[in-house]
C-alpha cells in the first residue's frame, strides 16, 4: 500500500491523507486538492521529486493555484526530514505492531489514529 500525505512543515499537522494500492498519480492529486479545498492555498508546495509529484497532472494544480514549486534532492532524504519522521512513527508505532487482514482494515485503521 502507499500513503501519499500533505503535511503543513510549520506546524508538523497533517492536513490531507490518501491511501492507494498502486503508486499512481490519481490518489496524489486527490490528496493535494483535499488539501487545498480544507485549508487553503500555501505559498510554497515541497514534495519529494517521485513520479507522482513531478507529473504534468500533478504540478499543473499546483501552477495553477500559483503556488511555489519546490523539490527535495535527489537522495537527500533530511530534505523532506518531517514527513520522513512520520514514515518511521507510524511505521514503527502502529503499522508494524498490527496485523491488517486488507487494504479497508489498515484504511479504517489510519483514519482513527
Amino acid at each position: 500500500m502507499y500513503l501519499c500525505v500533505i503535511m503543513d512543515w510549520y506546524s508538523r499537522k497533517v492536513l490531507s491523507w490518501s491511501l492507494s494500492n498502486t503508486l499512481d498519480t490519481e490518489f496524489c492529486k486527490t490528496c493535494l486538492k483535499r488539501a487545498l479545498f480544507t485549508h487553503g492555498r500555501p505559498e510554497i508546495f515541497n514534495s519529494d521529486q517521485g513520479s507522482q509529484y513531478t507529473s504534468n497532472a500533478f504540478v499543473d494544480i499546483l501552477k495553477d493555484k500559483g503556488i511555489k514549486i519546490s523539490m527535495d534532492g535527489k537522495g537527500r532524504y533530511r530534505d523532506n526530514i518531517f514527513v520522513e519522521r512520520l514514515w518511521r512513527s507510524l511505521k514503527q508505532k502502529f503499522i508494524y505492531i498490527r496485523e491488517f487482514k486488507n487494504a479497508r482494515e489498515l484504511r479504517e485503521g489510519l483514519t482513527h489514529l
